[in-house]
């Protein structure tokens, strides 16, 4: 045996600590050759892990990367499956319209798996793989990294009662992610973070967009309403010339912003007796900047998926987080299209490709 196991309270197996964790990626474009590079960091480390393949159907890709990281490359997860039984867990980082056909062949196997996102091409397709994983009792995590960004962390002790956001996701143009709009492709990770965040429906939906260098919308502005009464901007854009990643947002007696890239939090506290942070121009306003303890998100983020494989617990981003991210999306790419068929734009409106 290659695995011991031992048995958590509730009776379900997990893995022994000092038992590597077999691991695969399947889809080794940009996201999966980073996948497969953190698995290969983690396991250098010396975390419980050890990547044993790559699958890609572009096989000198899958040789390249599988040189790169010392693993095995196959063509496809059933070519794998036959000769590499030990696999325990994999990183699903195919386009998104593979994800519940791989997810699936995985799940079936016996297979705990982090789907990248957006979770799934369609709401039923996101509904299916929660049925499976909840069916053969696998860890399902989706993959939404800004949940793992270090300043993101340290804002979620700092939340009171958020009220209005304003976030900016700017970035150059890349043809890379282009079978979908710029709100599944970057958007996304902003709407997880303030769903998150807020933890209140979403009560309206308004939003605006534009193909400028692709057959998708390329660039969006969205207006959100929550029942809680909060309001949220958003704005994406793959065809811009800087890259910014900034989310801001105020709540009653503070205004926090979060700079995804830098790692960093600002803190203005007005007119609280005793607050934290250095005085400002305005007597009234102090400023704080709370520590962050700096890592790159994806080390985080595959470490607790590793960690929730190992124990069988509930990943930090389960399957519906990622399926109420989507739905949301979806619905926003929905005004898009009814926006431009208002304003007589006819691409958008028939989303064409």
């Amino acid at each position: 045996m290659l695995f011991a196991l031992a048995t958590n309270p509730l009776g379900v197996p997990f893995l022994q600590a000092d038992n590597a964790i077999s691991v695969a990626v399947v889809g080794v474009g940009v996201f999966g050759r980073n996948h497969a590079r953190v698995y290969k960091e983690l396991e250098q480390q010396g975390d419980p892990v050890r990547l044993v393949g790559v699958v890609d159907p572009n096989l000198d890709r899958a040789d390249a990367v599988a040189r790169e990281f010392g693993c095995r490359a196959f063509g496809s997860v059933a070519q794998m499956l036959i000769t590499h039984g030990e696999i325990r867990a994999a990183s699903v980082a195919a386009p998104t319209v593979h994800h519940l056909g791989v997810a699936r062949s995985l799940i079936e196997a016996g297979i705990d798996v982090l789907i990248e996102k957006p979770l799934a091409a369609s709401l039923d397709e996101a509904q299916e793989l929660v049925r499976l994983a909840a069916k053969h009792k696998r860890i399902a995590q989706v993959g939404h990294l800004e949940r793992f960004n270090p300043a993101v962390r340290a804002t979620i002790p700092l939340l009171t009662q958020p009220m209005f956001f304003e976030v900016h996701r700017l970035s150059v143009f890349t043809p890379r992610s282009l079978d979908v709009d710029v709100v599944l492709d970057l958007m996304i990770h902003d709407l997880d973070i303030v769903l998150s965040f807020v933890n209140s429906p979403v009560k309206e939906v308004r939003a605006v967009g534009l193909p400028i260098l692709s057959g998708k919308v390329d660039i969006a502005n969205v207006r959100l309403e929550f029942e809680s009464g909060c309001v949220a901007n958003f704005t994406a854009s793959r065809v811009s010339t800087e890259r910014v990643r900034k989310l801001r947002f105020f709540q009653p007696h503070q205004y926090l912003s979060v700079d995804y890239g830098r790692q960093e939090v600002l803190v203005f506290t007005v007119g609280a007796d005793g607050a934290a942070g250095s005085p400002t121009v305005n007597p009234q306003i102090k400023v704080a900047r709370p520590p962050v303890t700096s890592e790159e998100p994806l080390h985080a983020e595959l470490r607790s998926f590793l960690h929730a494989v190992r124990q069988r617990s509930t990943p930090v981003v389960p399957l519906e987080d990622g399926q109420r991210s989507l739905a949301l999306a979806l619905d926003i790419v929905g005004a898009i299209r009814a926006h431009g068929k208002k304003v007589g734009l006819a691409g958008i409106a028939k989303g064409k490709s």
